[in-house]
């Protein structure tokens, strides 16, 4: 099948479901079937001028430089672009989709931090500010894991002005003394940052006092983007960059893994999601650190970038789709799970991302709370993450935080 067909095809193939009220995920699916993306790439890339140099780059294995990066962001065909990013995907990681069964601990929203990003965070006079004890996180960690199955507790919060680092340490003990079995997975480097600063210990101090406590691995939150001008106008309060990335790398060094995220779909521009990208590509070649890089779409409602009318809309499903494609391609080879975040996206277009370079879907993230504080649908079971990787004939795979298999559904 030459490309014009392909695309004739699939664009009848969209209209038609779309105008029948179908939904762009069943639409794939059902191209899928009888288009193959790598028949499809072997037929156009190279040929007759079609396919960018970037691309035919990576469908030949090479690592891609910031350049490429730009050409695929700005110029490449997105159908065949997302072949690309999905043919290079069943090559490095093959046909399961994974996802961990996790539970979202939100233990303050009190932030010391303004972001303008952000719906989620409270100051301590708010009405509705909360701060959890010990024993109630204890309580919560007992429903996670007693009756939702969760083998891993994701504990994220706020940059809490009056919590000491004992704070943590207790919350981590009390846990594991109970389930010494479960993997804690809390606080993002930008945490991290702000306790270092807040109890005057250096950063290496705080994650080994919270490692003997019982931390296993970081979330990859509070990255955002790189990219200092963005910063300026969608941080208020938190790390820079370098501080984030040299966060990561020490509790990498120390055996702490972590995942790593990039917030897109807000003022960013092209050049910006790939200077991130590649921040992360070259601190894993360093540390082989981070399990999996999440690209989150920003939630627009409830934001102060909302309220002023910087951002009037979310960015486009193209767009998403996009974004998650080049970062399968940039990090190809190197850092080989590149998650999708069905929270942020939604369901139906996780399905599509999933065939546009995903091969995760991070996690069941029971009882989510900062989209939710944004206007999202946080509820799923574990059953139904199964069920949607199987509805686009992909293998689903329930994980641990490491990636190690606990299971297969059949």
């Amino acid at each position: 099948m030459d490309y014009q067909c392909y695309l004739f095809l699939t664009s009848a193939i969209l209209f038609s479901f779309f105008k029948a009220g179908r939904s762009l995920a069943y639409a794939t699916y059902i191209i899928s079937g009888f288009i193959d993306s790598a028949s499809l790439l072997k037929g156009v890339v190279g040929s007759d001028g079609v396919g960018t140099p970037a691309l035919e780059k990576a469908m030949a294995g090479q690592e891609l430089s910031y350049k490429d990066g730009l050409q695929l962001m700005n110029e490449e065909n997105l159908f065949l672009l997302g072949a690309a990013a999905d043919n290079i995907r069943k090559y490095l990681k093959g046909n399961s989709v994974t996802f961990v069964a996790s539970y979202y601990l939100n233990y303050t929203n009190v932030c010391a931090a303004s972001c303008p990003l952000c719906a989620f965070y409270r100051k301590g006079s708010d009405a509705d500010a909360f701060t959890l004890s010990t024993e109630q996180i204890l309580t919560r960690a007992r429903i996670a894991i007693k009756e939702m199955g969760c083998t891993e507790l994701h504990i994220v919060g706020g940059f809490h002005p009056k919590l000491g680092l004992d704070y943590y340490e207790n919350m981590m003990r009390v846990i594991k003394a109970e389930f010494p079995s479960v993997v804690i997975k809390a606080l993002t480097p930008a945490e991290i940052f702000f306790i270092s600063r807040l109890t005057r210990n250096s950063v290496k101090e705080v994650l080994l006092r919270l490692k003997a406590a019982g931390l296993d691995a970081l979330p990859g939150g509070g990255a955002e983007i790189f990219d200092p001008e963005v910063r300026e106008i969608i941080v208020r309060g938190k790390c820079s960059s370098e501080e984030w990335l040299d966060t990561a790398r020490q509790a990498h060094e120390l055996g702490l893994k972590s995942n790593c995220t990039m917030l897109f779909g807000h003022v960013e521009k092209a050049e910006h999601i790939v200077e991130h990208i590649l921040q992360i590509r070259e601190l894993h070649k360093k540390t082989r650190g981070f399990t999996t890089f999440i690209p989150l779409k920003f939630s627009l409602e409830n934001t102060e970038l909302e309220k002023n009318n910087i951002i009037k809309t979310e960015s486009p499903s193209t767009y998403d789709l996009r974004v998650i494609a080049v970062s399968r391609l940039l990090l190809a080879n190197v850092l080989n799970n590149v998650s999708v975040y069905w929270v942020a996206l939604g369901k139906k277009l996780a399905q599509v991302a999933l065939s546009y370079g995903g091969n995760d879907m991070v996690g069941t993230a029971f009882s989510e709370e900062i989209f939710k504080a944004a206007g999202k649908d946080t509820g799923t079971s574990i059953q139904e993450l199964a069920s949607l990787i199987k509805e686009i004939r992909r293998e689903a795979v329930q994980r641990d935080t490491f990636f190690n298999i606990i299971r297969r559904f059949n």
